[in-house]
């Protein structure tokens, strides 16, 4: 579903990505590993089209989009939960939802927020309530919501249990590992090492913007380095 070929990029003239390549088959749950500064941020936001590209080549469903713009990339399957969150604060929960579906007028954008109620049923309690009085768990349930309004193929999600209690942790996990029941890709970048291989397929480790190692998810976790460097084993 989606190719990453040689992927550089750059603030200014300090290159980030050197090189990077990496690929989401359909159907797959695809972790990024890697310590705070690793670049994994920039790699999605090179991915969702909001960070410019320096050189090589994202493909998606066997098409180009290296330079399609956001929104174009938004209707071609591929949406993105950012880091931090990033929600309108002074809009309602239903307003932050509905502007994920800013692209669709149909009868189904009605059934997409029943069903990101049914997800997450706090929402649904808060729905007319300003998304600024959330919890920091509760407004990540809203970004992860908003962007799977977008109706995506391939879903990029950024460091969603960052600043979580655990018991939330875990529900987010739960949550992105139900998404393949939903016929949703995701491509999740996490420091949380060990709870994002838990749920992956594969996973990529990524350090000073390269990938060092790759393999299947179950691998990386049995393995000495991953156990020492990520996991504290």
């Amino acid at each position: 579903m989606l190719e990453i070929r040689e992927l550089r990029s750059r603030y200014g003239r300090i290159e980030v990505l050197h090189g990077i390549g990496l690929n989401v088959q359909s159907g797959e749950i695809v972790t990024v590993v890697g310590a705070n500064g690793a670049g994994k941020t920039t790699l999605l936001r090179c991915i969702s089209g909001t960070q410019p590209v320096s050189g090589g080549e994202i493909t998606f469903r066997g098409e180009t989009i290296t330079a399609v713009p956001a929104f174009r990339r938004i209707r071609r399957g591929i949406t993105q939960s950012p880091e931090g969150r990033q929600i309108f604060t002074n809009l309602t929960v239903e307003e932050n939802l509905r502007l994920g579906a800013f692209l669709f007028t149909d009868d189904r954008v009605g059934k997409d927020m029943e069903d990101a109620f049914q997800m997450f049923p706090i929402l649904r309690e808060k729905r007319n309530l300003a998304a600024g009085g959330l919890s920091g768990g509760q407004q990540q349930m809203l970004a992860i919501a908003r962007a799977l309004m977008g109706r995506p193929s391939c879903l990029l999600l950024d460091e969603p249990s960052m600043g979580l209690a655990p018991i939330l942790v875990q529900q987010i996990f739960d949550v992105v590992s139900g998404l393949k029941a939903l016929n949703v890709t995701v491509l999740l970048v996490e420091q949380n090492a060990f709870g994002a291989l838990k749920i992956a397929d594969r996973g990529y480790v990524m350090e000073t913007g390269q990938i060092t190692l790759d393999g299947p998810a179950e691998a990386l976790i049995a393995d000495p380095r991953i156990r020492e460097s990520y996991l504290g084993i």
